[in-house]
């Protein structure tokens, strides 16, 4: 019998895939079938809340009671689930001798340029369990805090992340940490680069659509994918130590045309069942090229450019890029926030 795509894919092939939700049912059904970390953001940390309100009561509680400045009050309940998930996946850190079975605790996306106060955060977010990874944003700011971070043995994830130049700059900015580390005689930490597809393809849809660009619904499917595969073919060519993260999938696609690739997928519960079938192909596409005609019409909008071309953006225009501060507002406004009113 025929397996299903997801339990292949582990078997035979290098991509690894982590789970999309920090809610502890949803995630025990994702190591189960295979997941070996997970990504969380605000807003699915306050789903998990909200969703385990019975159980955590007397954690969130603790937290209510104690009168906290609202964002001390949302990083400390937000801490509640990451610190289950961190739990959960402890014995995967354990097994891996720390390379993976991480959750991802995220700094407060309403202050992305702040360097001073993102650092402290990530330096309390990595005292909560031995397999947090710090999510930072990349930006100018966040590169900063990540090349601190991994000099002082924090591990991280960059995120609201969608171009080819910001992942090849965390990675380069990896690097410099792990030499700050080397010099100062600490174990320099691991680091995640997050590549957010399906957000980059919803918004080129936006743009092309505004722009009437000859682009079609095919070629906007294929946009994220033409992204990762240019950004994951650097990072094979230099060898760089950071470790991709595919994420915010909208189809199967997403992920049967990266097989192959040694990159992790961050993978939702809906696309999790989707993937639970063996009628998907099993075949390796990583080195299968989005067609040259797709690009071509892509490269009518100057918004793909600045995603695809390795120079694209430089570091501080990152925080401009129309997608990062779109998401920027949606982590706040529906996630961070809502940590901050929340009354149990």
């Amino acid at each position: 019998m025929k397996e299903d795509y997801l339990s292949w894919a582990v078997e035979h092939t290098k991509t690894l895939w982590w789970h999309d939700s920090v809610e502890p049912a949803e995630l025990a059904r994702g190591i189960e079938r295979g997941a070996i970390g997970a990504t969380s953001n605000p807003f699915l940390s306050h789903q998990a809340l909200t969703r385990n309100k019975a159980a955590w009561s007397a954690e969130s509680h603790a937290v209510l009671s104690r009168d906290l400045p609202a964002d001390e009050k949302a990083g400390a309940l937000m801490s509640i689930a990451i610190k289950h998930a961190a739990e959960q996946l402890f014995p995967e850190y354990e097994r891996s001798d720390g390379k993976m079975g991480y959750v991802c605790a995220q700094v407060n996306p309403a202050r992305p340029g702040d360097r001073q106060y993102m650092r402290a955060m990530a330096r309390k977010f990595s005292e909560w369990a031995p397999n947090i990874a710090v999510k930072l944003p990349a930006t100018a700011a966040g590169l900063d805090v990540l090349e601190d971070c991994i000099a002082e043995g924090i591990t991280c994830t960059l995120t609201i992340s969608y171009t080819v130049s910001q992942v090849i700059t965390i990675a380069e900015r990896h690097r410099i940490g792990i030499r700050r580390a080397a010099s100062a005689g600490t174990e320099a930490g691991r680091c995640f680069a997050v590549i957010m597809i399906g957000r980059l393809d919803d918004y080129l849809r936006d743009v092309a659509h505004d722009a009437r660009a000859d682009a079609t619904e095919s070629d906007i499917r294929q946009a994220g994918l033409a992204v990762a595969k240019r950004a994951y073919a650097i990072y094979k060519e230099r060898g760089y130590e950071t470790e991709m993260i595919v994420a915010a999938l909208r189809g199967t696609y997403h992920m049967t045309e990266l097989a192959g690739a040694e990159v992790i997928m961050s993978i939702a519960v809906p696309y999790q069942e989707m993937l639970i079938s063996p009628d998907l192909p099993q075949e390796e596409r990583i080195d299968n090229d989005v067609p040259q005609d797709v690009i071509d019409r892509l490269s009518q909008m100057p918004e793909f450019v600045r995603a695809y071309d390795p120079h694209g953006m430089q570091p501080d225009e990152f925080i401009a890029y129309g997608l990062v501060q779109k998401t920027l507002a949606q982590f706040h406004e529906s996630g961070w926030k809502l940590l901050e009113n929340f009354q149990g």
